[in-house]
């Protein structure tokens, strides 16, 4: 599936053969093509079935409209392999495999090797087509993946296997084209099922904007579809609302909770003037805003087109076996050719002698058990990974995990807690902090915003009590509260709101920049009009942040610690877990960009984040960590999951993928040990003085070994367990 490809006429996809449908009527009368499909579950038997004959093996599927082409071309290789398998247990019983193992033949209503040939047609056609016209679209771009060693196996099997029944002989490969279909599709089914879902990063992005807009239409509040909103629309805003675009507010005050879009914890106080973001929540105010940018143009549908644009960029992980195929279809072919040519043309043997070295040498290197290296490799690892709350995706990502040289962390919820507590409180002098945190606590209580939550905390900690006697509270939007308190008449806010009340701040202002230099949030307690407390909030740092970066450091790993906050705040959280390179003031749209100047240095960068903002970065690192604890679109996008929410789990995620990676090689090494090591004796070097051949049956019967070989040798990867939880 690939979106991107656009034509001005009727066609197939250049990149994987999908046929193109019209999109669009131009202004001209012209027609415009791109891929488009209806959902799976609207399509008839035939449409589904005519689907399955154009896809092919390693398709991208990027964007919305590949999410249901990836569902679809799941369940079409899980159908194919299950038919290949049913159809195989009665091939192998008929075929001389199953003689030789079994040492009987059940009785056959027609010649034997006829029946093998209607049994393994389907098995060939039906199965195996996925292979053939993948090859098909691989030979056409003049390149040799895994499809074309598959397909040349498979086909030169099922052909003289054909041939053989013709010249009724007794011989036949058809046994050793339905296991290598059945194999490799097994193969490829399960890792389609490691990679599901890679492409909901887009989906859960567009769900952040509502499906109406509360809008002021010739005066009165009319409730409208959000894509109907036009530019220079009134809207209102009332506590809870989601913001449905981008505006300007134009009348009132409140908090706005934009932590879904910028990754920040605490709410923002807006006011007449101050920009609004679409996805955002209202906290606490009612306001009215004039829309400035709708649909395409708003500040999440951007970030919506950069993990698109960085997903359909970045080119799919080759495979370590896609690798090796290059080389093994060459070695095949050429081995079949050169074992046919000895024989017919030096040695003077019949053709149908000649052939069957020759076809024995082409299946004996191409093992099937190729098909399961990588993928038995992955469905251990990913399963290991998730017992210990670590989550990747697919095959490229295990492998890219390894080679990770620079982590850039995420201040806010990655490296800390993402929710502000009290770090610090200054009175004056009469006053003592219990008594001031009583007076805070009884005023914020009926606040739902998080520094009220960290007020709240504290009194709970410290086994305070609350006053019983709270009387006309007052929540000023995006300022502070107000209420009477045992008599007290009680601000708490910000020195702004002191500053309106007329109340003098300077009795605590040397406190007040102190706290605000630090970069924490500060809460100022006015009581009967005179300024009595100040308390420092601040997002503190996660326990396990300063170990995984202590030890990362130890191993060589560069990292870095990109924000949105000042200067200040991030290098004082720098200092504390010890990160020596700092991006701050980083513009959420921006954060890609930083992702991209450390790999324009030459390194290998991951990306660990968790808010919507993080997206984009996410989706431009070579692998993107999410923290789990984050939002669905930050895990949407990310390769990596961490549910935990604990950045020494990029450690073992690191350690998980090292491990996975080995068993993959050896993995690669077994498929093809016994195969290249058999590929003299089935060209027939030990028949003239040993009178030895490498038989069909036994030629197949190697290749099941080898697989039997990788599957055991996958589940070995459980011995790694131990190192993941000694970290």
């Amino acid at each position: 599936m690939h979106p991107e490809v656009r034509s001005t006429s009727p066609g197939t996809c250049p990149k994987c053969g999908m046929k193109l449908v019209p999109i669009a009527m131009t202004e001209h009368g012209m027609d415009h093509h791109e891929h488009a499909m209806k959902p799976a579950s609207k399509m008839s038997r035939w449409e589904r079935f005519r689907m399955s004959m154009t896809m092919t093996m390693g398709m991208e599927h990027t964007g919305v409209a590949g999410r249901e082409m990836a569902r679809l071309m799941e369940l079409d290789i899980r159908n194919k392999f299950f038919f290949a398998l049913v159809l195989s247990v009665p091939i192998i019983l008929y075929s001389p495999l199953g003689k030789f193992i079994f040492g009987i033949q059940p009785p056959s209503p027609i010649p034997v090797p006829w029946l093998l040939f209607l049994l393994t047609t389907p098995v060939f056609f039906y199965s195996g087509w996925i292979f053939l016209y993948s090859s098909f679209r691989a030979l056409q771009q003049r390149t040799l993946n895994m499809s074309v060693l598959i397909a040349t196996g498979i086909t030169a099997a099922y052909s003289f296997s054909v041939l053989l029944t013709i010249l009724q002989s007794a011989d036949s490969y058809y046994e050793a084209t339905a296991l290598l279909i059945t194999f490799v599709l097994f193969g490829h089914w399960l890792e389609m099922r490691s990679r599901r879902g890679t492409t909901d990063a887009l989906e859960a992005l567009l769900q952040l904007v509502p499906p109406q807009a509360r809008v002021l239409r010739n005066g009165k509040e009319t409730l409208v579809p959000t894509s109907q909103v036009q530019v220079g629309d009134i809207m209102i805003l009332k506590p809870g609302d989601r913001v449905p675009v981008d505006g300007r507010i134009v009348e009132g005050e409140t908090a706005i909770d934009e932590s879904l879009v910028t990754g920040e914890s605490i709410p923002v106080a807006k006011e007449a003037g101050d920009n609004v973001i679409g996805g955002s929540i209202n906290q606490s105010g009612f306001v009215r805003f004039e829309a400035t940018r709708v649909g395409e143009e708003t500040a999440l549908a951007q970030i919506v087109r950069l993990v698109e644009a960085a997903q359909n960029s970045k080119a799919p992980g080759q495979r370590l076996a896609d690798r090796f195929a290059q080389y093994l279809v060459v070695l095949a072919i050429g081995a079949g050719l050169v074992t046919f040519l000895v024989w017919f043309g030096f040695a003077r043997q019949p053709v149908l002698t000649a052939l069957t070295f020759a076809i024995s040498a082409i299946v004996i290197a191409c093992p099937d058990a190729l098909g399961l290296a990588t993928p038995t490799a992955v469905a251990v690892g990913t399963g290991l990974g998730a017992r210990h709350n670590i989550l990747i995706k697919d095959a490229p990502t295990l492998e890219g995990v390894s080679k990770i040289q620079a982590v850039v962390f995420d201040k806010t919820g990655t490296l800390t807690e993402g929710k502000p507590r009290i770090s610090e409180i200054a009175m004056v002098q009469e006053w003592d902090e219990d008594k001031a945190l009583r007076l805070v606590g009884g005023a914020e209580s009926e606040s739902n915003h998080p520094l009220s939550n960290a007020v709240l905390e504290e009194v709970k900690r410290r086994q305070l009590q609350l006053p019983t006697r709270i009387e006309g509270f007052e929540n000023l939007s995006g300022l502070g509260v107000r209420a009477i308190i045992e008599g007290k008449e009680v601000l708490v806010g910000t020195v702004k709101l002191m500053k309106q009340r007329g109340i003098d701040t300077a009795p605590l202002q040397d406190k007040i920049d102190e706290l605000v230099g630090k970069g924490e949030t500060i809460m100022v307690l006015a009581a009967d009009g005179r300024v009595v407390a100040v308390i420092g909030a601040a997002d503190t740092v996660k326990p396990s942040a300063k170990v995984a970066v202590l030890r990362l450091n130890e191993l060589g790993i560069e990292t870095v610690m990109i924000t949105g906050d000042n200067q200040a705040t991030a290098e004082t959280v720098a200092r504390m877990v010890g990160i020596k390179r700092v991006f701050a003031d980083v513009l959420p749209q921006d954060k890609a960009l930083f992702v991209k100047r450390l790999q324009d240095e030459g390194k290998f960068v991951a990306m660990v984040g968790d808010g919507v903002n993080d997206a984009p970065a996410l989706a431009q690192a070579d692998v993107g960590i999410a923290i789990g604890a984050g939002t669905d679109v930050a895990i949407e996008t990310a390769k990596v999951v961490l549910m935990k929410s604990d950045p020494s789990d990029v450690l073992r995620a690191l350690k998980l993928s090292k491990a996975t990676v080995t068993k993959m090689k050896q993995n690669l090494f077994w498929a093809s040990f016994y195969n290249i090591l058999a590929i003299p004796v089935a060209a027939g070097i030990l028949y003239p003085n040993f009178g030895i051949i490498l038989r069909p049956e036994v030629s197949a019967l190697l290749m099941s070994a080898s697989s039997i070989i990788v599957a055991t040798n996958a589940v070995l990867l459980k011995r790694a367990e131990k190192s993941l939880v000694a970290v």
